[in-house]
């Protein structure tokens, strides 16, 4: 193991020195294996450590965030649809009103997002992570194409978005059980050195689905006419979504279940056959209520950024600062593109210096840059609103990349999909999702254009203390799971540090003893 242990650590009075290999432990690392230690009463044995195969670990990751680039891809295309959307399906209402008619049905997926974890989240505990995102990737896909078939107002009447409302719905349904079981999936095929990393392309999946989105809509408001783009282009981008769940069907099928699922798989047939999902959902909520508010607390301070800048931002620029679509569209793209850039380096970063830092300079940044940010935003000529752009973009990166491997360290395997669904998907629902419409009508209703930067800030303010009651779970092996190593060189050295480190403990122990 390598991290920034405190090299040359001795016991007081005289004690044991510690083993160099051992002393160079990060603590959080050193102290877990030495619980697990004194639990087994022995040093780790080869059947102790879980080796990943490198082949299994790529597939296992890039079908996961093809998921997530689906997902995201139909966000981002809404969000910079939804002034269109909103003339297509609400034609009576004014401009103000079509924008915020647009982001409550938007907003109406989130509200079933919740009862898609209950579902799905148990599920997954009981008969595997690969089946039900199987599951969740053919829904998406579904719900997605099916707006982009459904006729406007003009042709159907009430109908249209009625019908818009039931697609959002089945997408927010299906969402319920992607994210967590994805965050669950890789987190769990992860080696522990490496799981801030190879988590963080599952974000890194999520926003270049929405540059993708982004830059399609973007190509076509620049070779379409107002009226072409209002009668049948808008409807192109979510007719792609058939074949790309096509293609993260199949790749989602080839897939093996996590290691740590089938580690315990016997363990939660019998504990979970005598359980229904409403008492599983009691019981998580009774056991692990600390870890479901810190989840959330960080969920939040992701997600309103998220939906800020991917959701309300192009808006933000074309109905507040009337700005052309056009150049709205390649402003928010150029930040979703740096977020790309930055999400796996700073995932790295995550697993050297540990999650709580990152998350905690940048909650801290964001209430002091928010208002910046958004001045700058607001600024006329090139550089300054794209450098605004960039302040938020850097933040968002620096929470997305170490969430899907903070999230699901958080409960352990037998609970850690239903949990995650749970606690994600609750606090996504209440302000994630609900940015856009919440922001949109302060704007309104306050005549304050920097409300968004206010709202950024709160956020901020919760996230930054959140985090101090977050374990840091840097290296650390997931709950419930035995530790994970990429390499059979990484495993025998994993088994040769906890010898040093269980011979360490015994003389400690029996140093204190005496």
């Amino acid at each position: 193991m390598s991290g920034a242990g405190s090299q040359g650590r001795r016991e007081s009075r005289g004690g044991p020195r510690t083993p160099q290999a051992v002393a160079q432990l990060p603590r959080q690392v050193s102290e877990e294996l030495t619980r697990r230690l004194r639990r087994n009463r022995r040093a780790f044995g080869r059947g102790d450590v879980e080796v990943v195969e490198p082949p299994l670990l790529r597939r296992a990751v890039g079908a996961s965030a093809l998921g997530n680039c689906m997902e995201w891809f139909d966000f981002g295309v809404y969000s910079y649809l939804a002034a269109t959307i909103g003339k297509v399906f609400f034609p009576g209402a004014s401009p103000g009103a079509q924008v915020i008619s647009s982001f409550a049905t938007f907003a109406a997926a989130f509200v079933v997002r919740p009862l898609g974890g209950l579902v799905f989240g148990p599920l997954g505990d009981r008969i595997g992570r690969q089946k039900v995102l199987a599951t969740t990737m053919i829904m998406m896909a579904v719900g997605t194409f099916a707006i982009g078939v459904i006729p406007g107002y003009g042709t159907i009447g009430i109908a249209a978005p009625v019908l818009l409302l039931l697609a959002r719905m089945v997408q927010g349904f299906s969402t319920g059980g992607e994210y967590g079981g994805a965050t669950t999936f890789v987190s769990e095929y992860s080696p522990d050195r490496r799981r801030g990393y190879l988590s963080s392309w599952l974000d890194f999946g999520t926003f270049v689905g929405y540059a993708l989105g982004s830059a399609l809509v973007t190509v076509l408001n620049l070779a379409l006419t107002d009226g072409q783009m209002l009668s049948w282009g808008w409807r192109i981008p979510f007719l792609i979504a058939g074949p790309l769940g096509v293609i993260g069907l199949y790749m989602r099928l080839k897939l093996e279940e996590s290691p740590a699922f089938q580690q315990q798989l016997d363990e939660h047939e019998k504990a979970l056959a005598q359980k229904s999902a409403r008492s599983e959902f009691k019981d998580i909520v009774r056991s692990h209520w600390g870890e479901l508010l810190v989840c959330m607390g960080l969920v939040l301070l992701y997600n309103v950024t998220n939906y800020m800048v991917t959701g309300y931002l192009p808006t933000y620029q074309t109905e507040v600062l009337n700005r052309s679509s056009g150049s709205a569209d390649v402003l928010v793209l150029i930040g979703m593109l740096w977020i790309v850039v930055l999400i796996t380096f700073l995932g790295r970063l995550s697993d050297r210096v540990g999650r709580r830092p990152v998350y905690a300079v940048a909650a801290a940044a964001m209430i002091v840059l928010a208002v910046p940010a958004f001045l700058l935003i607001k600024a006329h000529g090139t550089w300054p609103p794209i450098l605004g752009v960039l302040l938020l973009a850097t933040l968002l990166a620096c929470f997305a990349a170490p969430s899907a491997a903070t999230l699901p360290a958080l409960f352990p395997t037998a609970v850690r999909y239903a949990a995650m669904g749970i606690g994600f998907n609750v606090a996504v629902s209440a302000f994630g999702g609900t940015t856009p419409l919440m922001t949109a009508a302060l704007v309104t209703a306050t005549g304050d254009d920097l409300m968004p930067a206010y709202y950024l800030m709160l956020a901020g303010v919760i996230g930054l203390l959140t985090v101090k009651f977050l374990p840091e779970t840097a290296q650390v092996p997931l709950k419930g799971s035995r530790p994970m190593v990429g390499s059979r060189e990484e495993q025998r050295e994993l088994i040769t540090v906890s010898r040093e480190l269980y011979k360490y403990v015994q003389q400690r122990d029996g140093v204190r003893r005496i």
